[in-house]
């Protein structure tokens, strides 16, 4: 459940009351987890793998009654903001011209206030200068990618540089570290509600950041860039279930072997900030940690992409090794190779079982949960995948039926409650369903449709949704096959 989608006031989810109910409800249907989508601030695309840092936070995701009732917006100023009205769909149109104003005016009126938390929640981030400088530079030149800043030295990160625009747009510094404050504190309370009530957080990172972002503009060195801050070669994967022409993500790649060199000492700050927000850690295409895909930077698909070795074993028992208590899950979807799978048992990390692919043409038969290991988790689908009505109304006649005959399905149960009974009843250490799975949506809920650029993450739970019946429901499911404790 992305939190973009709890139904939340003021056009998109949010860290408030509405969030913390939605932790009652999962309390409530015996559930043990909440996983949800990246929470870093989103670009161009509206896509949480796209974002201008990877960690900082949303502003979005900021919750305008808290700073109400804090004193640092009133009411009124926060209703006549216009967000959006469609309940079914976030606006990001809207919240791009309407909310970082209001948090600005929250900003001006909390600072003076809460002068001395923030220099001390800005001395504990190591990476918060160079985002909110960033992101003052990049309101200052028109949103334009840091390549375009008309300021070569402030382009390449120069000190004396970084020190003369830092003083020039001080309060627009200020207001985005203060807007990261109120972020993580907000975030902190929701994480202590939901882990005092039982409910363990599973985050999502992406493998690769985006060009335009804090990190790749002041730390250049750590990715592969031109002398002219030119990409060589970008990331994506090959043509598969979702494209023909493979998807090209368009991300810097990383320099592994500066990486190595150094410890990766990149990752684990990266990690470590993530395990701030997140109990559980899943790793967006932990497949490129062995081979990563690059593409010729300019090409327009991904067809002439080929494959590069990636830095395997030697990174993944860094990250065991510098945090042992923190579990993580790979996302080992997509192309799969010998060297992948030995990658993953090498790891110990458990990865994903999609049941919706388990009976495509192209027989993945790992999916299939008589295949299952219990060291796995199972999934109706991700967020790239239909949600399972729509797969329904889409998927071929071949693969319903053999979907069918499997589970064992029947009208009277229903074709989704039927999947996730089979899913349910595996030995994956680990079962996880999509709410609108639950609730029975079909795809004009779906998160996000691979290789389609727009429309993607706006799906919004409506109000109510969330009902006492349907908690449950999914806690005599969980109960009967031995998942919940309740």
């Amino acid at each position: 459940m992305p939190l973009f989608s709890i139904p939340s006031p003021y056009g998109i989810g949010t860290m408030g009351s509405a969030a913390r109910e939605f932790v009652d409800f999962l309390c409530s249907a015996g559930q043990k987890y909440w996983q949800m989508l990246p929470v870093c601030p989103i670009s161009y695309g509206d896509s949480p793998y796209q974002s201008f840092s990877s960690f900082a936070g949303n502003p979005y995701y900021v919750d305008l009654e808290i700073l109400i009732r804090n004193g640092l917006l009133t009411k009124k100023e926060a209703d006549a903001a216009d967000f959006g009205d469609d309940p079914d769909k976030v606006d990001y149109g809207k919240l791009y011209e309407n909310r970082l104003g209001l948090l600005k005016k929250a900003a001006e009126r909390g600072i003076p206030r809460d002068r001395e938390a923030l220099d001390a929640f800005i001395r504990d981030k190591a990476w918060l200068p160079d985002y909110a400088l960033f992101m003052a530079l990049k309101q200052n030149f028109d949103m334009r990618p840091w390549t375009e800043w008309p300021d070569e030295d402030i382009r390449y990160h120069q000190p004396e540089a970084c020190a003369r625009w830092r003083e020039s747009l001080s309060e627009d510094v200020e207001a985005f570290e203060y807007i990261q404050y109120l972020f993580y504190q907000q975030w902190k309370d929701l994480k202590a509600y939901a882990n005092d009530t039982g409910i363990s957080i599973i985050g999502d990172i992406p493998i690769y950041i985006a060009l335009d972002s804090a990190e790749v503009w002041a730390e250049p060195h750590w990715f592969q860039l031109d002398k002219n801050s030119i990409p060589r070669e970008v990331a994506g994967v090959p043509p598969d279930l979702f494209s023909d022409d493979g998807q090209l993500w368009g991300n810097p790649l990383y320099d592994w072997d500066a990486m190595k060199e150094d410890g990766f000492g990149w990752w684990i700050r990266r990690i470590a900030g993530s395990a701030e927000l997140f109990d559980v850690i899943r790793i967006d295409h932990f497949r490129g940690f062995e081979s990563y895909f690059a593409v010729p930077y300019g090409d327009k698909t991904a067809r002439r992409g080929h494959w590069v070795k990636g830095p395997g074993i030697t990174l993944v028992d860094t990250l065991k090794d510098n945090f042992p208590d923190l579990d993580f899950i790979a996302e080992d979807l997509g192309y799969s190779t010998p060297e992948v799978r030995k990658l993953l048992a090498d790891s110990g990390f458990p990865g994903m079982r999609l049941l919706q692919c388990a009976f495509d043409v192209q027989k993945l038969e790992a999916f299939l949960p008589h295949n299952y290991i219990s060291n796995c988790i199972c999934y109706t689908g991700t967020h790239d995948n239909h949600t399972l009505e729509g797969w329904l109304e889409i998927a071929d006649e071949e693969e319903l039926s053999e979907a069918k005959r499997y589970f064992g399905l029947n009208e009277e149960e229903g074709f989704t409650r039927g999947v996730i009974r089979g899913g349910m009843s595996s030995v994956a250490g680990l079962f996880v369903a999509q709410m609108q799975d639950w609730l029975g949506l079909g795809d004009e809920a779906r998160i996000n449709a691979p290789g389609i650029p727009e429309g993607n993450w706006t799906w919004r739970m409506r109000p109510g949704a969330a009902t006492e019946e349907l908690a449950e429901e999914i806690l005599s499911i969980t109960r009967l096959y031995g998942r919940t404790t309740k």
